[in-house]
């Protein structure tokens, strides 16, 4: 009896929309999905890479993670029209992670973060964000945004230095301002025109991405006149095909108790 009424209840609580949706899918439905699909992976292939570089691991891992995690979301999410993808808010707090604990420490958190989802969930904890003050996300989504453009200002403007920049966010300035006479010119005019076309370019054709425009312009332009820039090969190296074996991430007693806190911040 105790397990019937706990079967009942999981999947009263876990009921994947893609159960409902596939009794009643259409050819026409398959074809306009898989268009959207393709446009989607298109643009998240850049997303992906640039912000796995901005966490602090490779550009696989970033294009590993958005492959398997957007498939696990659309596979078993509650609704019809979900899609997971790459995003930025995490990339201030995944970055800190990795920093401290490794990659070993990040998947232990997500890990954890997960199965604090899942009771979240269970116990319908979710209508509690309502009372969240607007404020609050504003400025939260607005500080994160700001750490980010800093962390970027490095690359965008190319600068020709062998010191790591540092993590605080005034020191980090401090740095910028003392090293804008190493400016790569060509690095800064592609970065700007970059953020041009993005902006611009839905005002010429909405249906295609300027993100992908962009990223197409951008990596002609670089190699048919063969600009002096950083590209993603040179400064990590061949991107491996195929996926990694899976492994279990080494992490003892002490550095699994100082994970709580992210795991509570990843949630």
């Amino acid at each position: 009896m105790i397990r019937e009424n706990w079967v009942k209840t999981v999947k009263q609580v876990f009921h994947p929309k893609i159960i409902t949706t596939i009794r009643n899918y259409t050819r026409e439905q398959f074809f306009a999905d898989l268009i959207a699909g393709v446009i989607v992976g298109v643009v998240a292939l850049p997303l992906a890479i640039a912000f796995g570089i901005a966490s602090g691991v490779s550009p696989e891992r970033g294009l590993i993670t958005a492959i398997i995690g957007g498939f696990l979301i659309s596979a078993l999410g509650g609704s019809r029209v979900q899609i997971g993808g790459p995003t930025g808010a995490f990339i201030v707090i995944i970055y800190g992670i990795v920093e401290r604990f490794g990659v070993d420490g990040l998947i232990v958190a997500t890990i954890m973060a997960g199965v604090l989802l899942v009771m979240m969930g269970v116990l319908r904890l979710g209508t509690i964000i309502r009372f969240m003050p607007y404020p609050i996300i504003v400025g939260f989504t607005s500080g994160i945004a700001v750490v980010i453009f800093s962390s970027q200002i490095k690359d965008f403007f190319g600068l020709q230095v062998e010191q790591a920049v540092p993590a605080d966010f005034i020191e980090k300035w401090k740095f910028y301002a003392l090293n804008f006479d190493v400016v790569n010119w060509y690095s800064l005019v592609l970065g700007m025109l970059t953020i041009l076309i993005i902006a611009f370019w839905p005002k010429v054709n909405k249906k295609l991405p300027g993100t992908v425009i962009a990223l197409l312009l951008g990596t002609l332009a670089t190699t048919f006149w063969e600009l002096p820039v950083e590209t993603i090969g040179s400064r990590f190296g061949e991107i491996k095909a195929g996926f990694q074996a899976p492994g279990i991430p080494v992490v003892n007693f002490a550095t699994f108790s100082k994970l709580l806190a992210p795991a509570f911040t990843i949630a």
